[in-house]
């Protein structure tokens, strides 16, 4: 599969979203909602049936997360950014497990790497969830679709969810730094 001009400007929707979201802009949101749509279409043709219904749920999640960015906080004012706690943790690698397993027993006899594309379906589900209440949880899941993206011949997607692991990284440093100064404020 080569590189088609559909996958192009998905890419760079993604992108311009991820980018917006590691400064906490709140434009994430709209350029998500394109993207995630573009995105439908590109996995759909790629056969990677998990992740282009993923793309529906992002849809919501994304209209959802819009309005917890603006409104989501005390006195329907801006969510503040907080960490993930423990107990957050345990949720989204549980939850993320105990979705796996029906999404691979829906995909093991259709499209292509039925394990992957049901696993990282599944947290990125839980993940975008947690995200949209401004908690930093949000980056293992990209390694793998780095190589889903590859096996299916998608490079410029792969390059692009390889990029996105930095801005992970980079993303859940800043989101830290800021929550911890917003807790020292209060104390």
């Amino acid at each position: 599969m080569t590189l088609t001009p559909l996958e192009a400007v998905a890419a760079a929707f993604i992108l311009a979203n991820v980018i917006l979201a590691v400064m906490e802009n709140i434009w994430t949101w709209p350029t998500g909602i394109v993207g995630v749509l573009l995105y439908l279409v590109v996995n759909w043709r790629a056969h990677l049936y998990a992740n282009a219904w993923l793309q529906v749920f992002y849809f919501v999640l994304s209209v959802h997360g819009w309005y917890e960015w603006l409104h989501g906080g005390k006195n329907k004012s801006e969510r503040q950014i907080s960490n993930a706690t423990w107990r957050i943790w345990l949720a989204t690698i549980a939850g993320g497990a105990l979705l796996t397993l029906p999404m691979w027993l829906l995909l093991r006899k259709s499209g292509s790497s039925p394990v992957m594309d049901a696993s990282t379906t599944a947290y990125s589900v839980v993940w975008q969830f947690v995200l949209n209440f401004k908690v930093t949880v949000w980056f293992a899941v990209d390694v793998i679709y780095v190589v889903i993206y590859i096996q299916q011949s998608l490079y410029v997607t792969a390059a692009l969810y390889a990029l996105f692991v930095v801005l992970c990284v980079k993303g859940y440093v800043d989101w830290r730094k800021t929550a911890i100064a917003a807790l020292q404020a209060t104390a």
